[in-house]
C-alpha cells in the first residue's frame, strides 16, 4: 500500500512514517518544513518528502492519506483530497487500526512529562528483556529514534490529550485503547483546542473508557483533577502513585530527587539513583515503574535500569560549559512544567544563580492563557529575559513586572542573548525555555560565550 502523509515531518506524523515503512508499506509526504533532523532520519528509511501542501503531490493518487493534525480545510492539499475522493484517515487512527491492535499498548498520559515518561517506561521494558515496540515526541537518549515497532508484545505510546485531525476533535489517545495507561496529571492547557479545565477532563475520561477490565489504570495520588475524572466511572483497577501517598510510594533521599527509595503497598521495594532532576522526575519515574510492573516485569530487578537512563532531547539537556558557565535546553511548554523544573535545579545547584530565557511558544502561552502563573512560575530564576516578539498579542511586562526588578523583555533573540550575555558570570545556570525551536538560541549562547 502506498501512503501519502501530510504533514509527515512533524514528531507524531515522522513516527507514524517510520512505524509504516518498518510494516512494508511505501511511505511518502509532504510538509511545509522539510529540514533536518526529522528529513535526514525520514530520508535515511527511504521515504520521499515533498516540500509544501501541493495537489501534484497527491498524483497519481495514494492508496491512503495519513492526515496529520495541523492540516487545516483551506490547505491545498487537503482541498484537493477531499474534492477527488481520496481515502484517508488521521494519524491516530491509522496507528490504532494498523499497528496498536494488535499490541499490548501501555499509554502514557498527562499534561507534564508524557515524553520523558514514555522514554523511561520503554527504557525499563527493554531492560527487562520486553523488546517493546514505541512512539515517543522526541528522540530518547536511550534508543536515538522516536519510534520503531520492537520484536515483543509491548508497545509504548505517548498519549496526546491534542485532537486528532481536522475531521475527528477527539483526543489522539482515544484511539489507541491501551491495557495499561498512565494518568500522569492534569491541567488546563490547549487554550487553542479546550475552554475549560472540564473539557478536558471529558477527554480523559473518554480514555478510562476505553481501559479494559483486565488492564490497569496508574494515577497520580496527588491530582484532584484525576480524581475527578474517575469519579466519572471507572471500570478498571487503579493503582496510584505519589510522593509519600498512593499505593506506590516515594521518599526522597537527596532534595534535588536524583536519589529516592520505592516502596509499593508498604513494602520497601529499593532506591533508585538516576541523573534526573526533581519532584516531577520522581512522580514520572514511579509512574513507569508502576507501568512495567503491571505489564509483568520485576520493579526491584528494574532498579538499576534508571541509573542508565538518557532522557529526551531538550529535557533540562545539558548544551555547553564556557568558563564555569551552565547552558541547558528545556522544552518548556507550561508554568507547572517551568517550576517544577527550576526547583529541581534549585535544589541541585543551591545559592549559585540560575538565569532563564523564555519563549511562550505553545499556543496556549502565545494566547496568553498561562499569563498571570508565569511570574510566580519562575520564582527560582534569580533573572529572566523574556522573548516579547512584536506579534506576541499580549504585554509581557504582566509578567516582568510582577517579577519586581528580576526580568526584562527582549523583541528579538538577537537582542535576548545580548540581554542574557551581559549579565552572566562564572558559576552561573543558564537555562533555556521554549516548546519550539528558539532560532537555536542555547547553542548560539555557547558559542558567544566562547568568543
Amino acid at each position: 500500500m502506498r501512503l501519502h502523509i501530510l504533514g509527515i515531518c512533524g514528531t507524531f506524523m515522522g513516527g507514524v512514517a517510520a512505524l509504516a515503512r518498518e510494516l512494508g508499506e511505501t511511505v511518502e509526504g509532504s510538509d511545509a518544513n522539510v529540514y533536518p533532523p526529522m528529513s535526514t532520519q525520514l530520508e535515511a528509511l527511504g521515504i520521499e518528502l515533498m516540500q509544501g501542501y501541493h495537489a501534484e503531490h497527491l498524483q497519481p493518487a495514494p492508496d491512503l492519506v495519513v492526515v496529520g493534525n495541523a492540516m487545516v480545510r483551506g490547505n491545498p492539499a487537503v482541498e484537493y483530497m477531499l474534492d477527488q475522493r481520496l481515502r484517508y484517515v488521521s494519524g491516530p487512527q491509522w496507528l490504532g487500526e494498523r499497528l496498536l491492535v494488535e499490541r499490548e499498548v501501555l499509554a502514557v498520559a498527562g499534561t507534564h512529562g508524557k515524553t520523558t515518561t514514555t522514554s523511561l517506561l520503554a527504557h525499563l521494558l527493554d531492560s527487562a528483556g520486553l523488546a517493546p515496540g514505541f512512539l515517543i515526541g522526541g528522540v530518547p537518549g536511550n534508543f536515538g529514534i522516536s519510534a520503531r515497532l520492537g520484536q515483543g508484545k509491548p508497545f509504548v505510546i505517548e498519549a496526546d490529550e491534542y485532537d486528532s485531525a481536522f475531521f475527528d476533535k477527539r483526543s489522539k489517545f482515544v484511539h489507541y485503547r491501551p491495557r495499561i495507561a498512565i494518568l500522569n496529571n492534569l491541567e488546563y492547557d490547549h487554550a487553542d483546542i479546550f475552554p475549560d479545565v472540564a473539557s478536558i477532563q471529558r477527554q480523559f475520561h473518554h480514555l478510562v473508557r476505553t481501559v479494559p477490565g483486565n488492564g490497569r489504570l496508574i494515577v497520580n495520588a496527588h491530582d484532584k483533577y484525576l480524581a475527578e475524572v474517575l469519579a466519572m466511572g471507572c471500570w478498571t483497577p487503579v493503582e496510584t502513585f505519589g510522593i509519600g501517598k498512593g499505593d506506590w510510594q516515594a521518599t526522597l533521599v537527596v532534595a534535588d530527587g536524583s536519589r529516592f527509595l520505592v516502596q509499593y503497598k508498604g513494602e520497601h521495594i529499593g532506591e533508585v539513583r538516576w541523573p534526573l532532576l526533581g519532584e516531577h522526575s520522581v512522580m514520572n519515574a514511579l509512574a513507569a515503574l508502576a507501568a512495567a510492573a503491571a505489564a509483568g516485569a520485576e520493579p526491584r530487578a528494574l532498579l538499576p535500569a534508571f541509573g542508565t537512563f538518557q532522557s529526551v532531547k531538550r529535557r533540562m539537556e545539558v548544551v555547553g560549559e564556557v568558563d564555569g558557565v551552565h547552558v541547558y535546553d528545556d522544552f518548556a511548554h507550561h508554568p507547572t512544567a517551568i517550576a517544577t523544573t527550576l526547583a529541581g535545579l534549585r535544589a541541585k545547584v543551591g545559592k549559585a544563580r540560575i538565569l532563564v530565557a523564555l519563549e511562550p511558544r505553545s499556543n496556549s502561552m502565545r494566547l496568553g492563557a498561562h499569563a498571570e502563573a508565569l511570574a510566580p512560575s519562575l520564582a527560582d530564576a534569580d533573572a529572566v529575559v523574556f522573548l516579547h516578539r512584536p506579534e506576541l498579542p499580549w504585554d509581557a511586562r504582566r509578567v516582568t513586572d510582577a517579577l519586581h526588578g528580576r526580568a526584562s523583555t527582549a523583541p528579538s533573540v538577537n537582542d535576548l542573548l545580548a540581554a542574557l550575555k551581559s549579565q552572566t558570570r562564572a558559576g552561573d545556570h543558564v537555562v533555556f525555555m521554549s516548546n519550539g525551536g528558539f532560532e537555536n538560541a542555547p547553542r548560539r549562547f555557547v558559542e558567544a560565550l566562547h568568543s
